[in-house]
């Protein structure tokens, strides 16, 4: 922004799926694997992974689980999705193997760093993004279980549509975001 004064960039931040077209936008920002075929995407961010994460204090209480089938025996904290109001189906993945697993527990919250919270208090198991639970885990508050079921998948990608021109302000903004490991 400071190499290009006047240039004016507006954000509007919403977890749902917007059409950019039908909403005037010029571009949106997805997962790299919820992208529409008929878009230009241009990555924006490194791979992610998630993390099933948990307290020492709540693996004091309870095993930790070993396989994807024994969270059925857990206390899970559950994501609303506000894109769609349903809960989360935990997505895991081993040796090409994909299963989604419908967990149970006293908890369910629409925001992340509610259930992290919950998570650090001992108060039941979580499935979130890695980067969201990186200091928790880094310092031991949280402990992270079934890693080898939590596959990278590609991150967070810029994209609009193929069927308009974009302006040399537009391209610059997406060489400004571009990804560059």
């Amino acid at each position: 922004m400071p190499d290009y004064p006047d240039i004016r960039v507006e954000l509007s931040i919403d977890s749902s799926f917007a059409d950019i077209v039908t909403d005037q936008f010029d571009a949106g920002v997805r997962l790299g694997e919820a992208l529409a075929k008929d878009m230009i995407a241009t990555r924006i961010g490194p791979d992610l992974r998630m993390a099933v994460i948990g307290s020492p204090d709540y693996f004091a209480r309870y095993p930790a689980p070993m396989i994807p089938q024994d969270l059925a025996r857990h206390n899970c904290i559950n994501l609303r999705m506000m894109t769609s109001g349903s809960l989360y189906a935990w997505e895991l993945e081993k040796d090409g193997r994909e299963i989604r697993v419908r967990v149970d527990g006293q908890i369910i919250c629409n925001d992340t760093r509610s259930i992290v919270r919950a998570a650090t208090a001992g108060l039941g198991l979580a499935f979130l993004m890695e980067s969201s639970v990186g200091e928790p885990l880094a310092d031991s508050r949280l402990v992270r279980v079934l890693e080898d079921w939590s596959p990278s998948f590609p991150g967070y990608h810029l994209y609009y549509t193929s069927r308009r021109q974009p302006s040399a302000a537009f391209a610059l903004l997406v060489d400004a975001l571009r990804y560059r490991p």
